[in-house]
């Protein structure tokens, strides 16, 4: 006969595990719903003083007139008038542009290769620091001093015109090698290759190899793996190369006053020289609307290329 149990016997057990329990939640301590805004406030404070605040200074100040003396706060439009209206504006908007395309597809195409070799040919990690060590020399001078270094080389009596003369190449020495668009473009692919390089690499080497084993396996060819494998899966990296060298040539001037021999003109350069001439809201002006266009470009890269993936 099977023996009953008293109801007593089992609650008393339970109440007690229950408060056991209660007892061990309400010793652990809780976490302020407000920690992770404190935690973020410092970047907030940051951010909004050196960034926001600076950039609604820009536009304010945009909005301003001036004349030969003194700027006069005063809402008009004539700033943005005279730089959406005028065809020397627009050409020189279209020239940084050009500038910017060409030196993306220049620095994409050199590369692209260098990343490839480094990921894939180069096993030894040691080897692969190495070689971006290399790659980072001409980082530890000024810019500058690398842009003035390629004078001696394209000037009319510099090392590449006396070497093609020496071989009866050419009779006279190549005038567009220096101060012309053609120097402007190499200084900016000297410069700013390493910036395409870098996150491309980094794709790269967060490929699976045992897709390209799985690929191979499949009888896929070099060139098919390159260009239904690894390209596709190199996309976030050229995204972000991308966008690192068009931003900094489009608001670049340095480079373009110097290697250009003041015969080219770029977006830069002109709000350098409205500055010098006190027109600071001619310049404001030219930087709201530069703003606008990189970030436009930014955003339709960022539209065709998912670059969280990378991040």
């Amino acid at each position: 006969m099977a023996r009953s149990v008293p109801t007593d016997a089992v609650a008393i057990p339970l109440s007690s595990a229950a408060q056991g329990r209660g007892a061990s939640s309400a010793a652990k301590p809780r976490r302020s719903s407000s920690a992770p805004y404190l935690q973020v406030a410092p970047l907030v404070v940051v951010f909004l003083l050196f960034l926001v605040f600076p950039i609604l200074i820009i536009v304010m100040v945009s909005f301003w007139d001036y004349d030969t003396a003194r700027l006069i706060p005063a809402f008009v439009l004539t700033n943005y008038d005279e730089l959406l209206f005028s065809p020397v504006t627009w050409g020189t908007y279209l020239q940084t542009v050009t500038f910017a395309a060409i030196t993306w597809a220049v620095t994409l195409v050199v590369g692209f290769p260098v990343a490839y070799f480094l990921a894939f040919h180069v096993r030894s990690a040691t080897w692969q620091t190495a070689l971006f060590l290399v790659c980072t020399v001409p980082f530890w001078t000024s810019n500058i001093i690398r842009m003035i270094s390629w004078i001696p080389t394209l000037g009319l009596n510099g090392l590449i015109n006396k070497g093609l003369i020496g071989i009866g190449a050419i009779e006279k020495p190549l005038e567009f090698l220096l101060f012309s668009d053609f120097s402007v473009v190499l200084a900016y692919v000297h410069l700013y290759t390493l910036f395409m390089i870098v996150p491309i690499f980094n794709s790269m080497m967060r490929i699976d190899r045992s897709l390209i084993e799985a690929a191979r396996d499949n009888g896929a060819n070099g060139w098919q793996i390159l260009g239904n494998v690894i390209v596709p899966l190199c996309k976030p990296g050229i995204a972000i190369g991308s966008i690192f060298v068009v931003t900094i040539v489009m608001g670049d001037f340095v480079t373009v006053r110097l290697m250009s021999g003041g015969q080219s003109a770029s977006v830069g350069l002109m709000m350098l020289n409205a500055t010098s001439l006190l027109q600071y809201p001619a310049a404001a002006a030219n930087a709201v609307v530069l703003l606008l266009l990189v970030l436009l470009t930014v955003a339709v890269m960022m539209r065709l290329v998912d670059v969280r993936k990378e991040l």
